[in-house]
């Protein structure tokens, strides 16, 4: 399982590298993973303190930290 988040982690870091700011559900559909799958990598990046989450309405938006 652990390989499996990792996998999901580094096709969300690339996605948010090439395209920015975008909503979780948003990267569901673009990487190609399940919801909790989505969860499970950004709380990855999280915790390697990589990312930054915005609240807009009941949309909630991931983008990498500015290094």
């Amino acid at each position: 399982m652990q390989r499996t988040i990792g996998d999901a982690a580094g096709k969300i870091w690339k996605y948010l590298k090439t395209n920015g700011q975008t909503s979780t559900t948003k990267l569901a559909i673009e990487c190609e993973l399940d919801t909790k799958m989505v969860q499970r990598a950004i709380g990855w990046l999280a915790r390697e303190d990589k990312l930054t989450s915005i609240q807009k309405g009941r949309s909630e938006f991931i983008s990498l930290k500015e290094s």
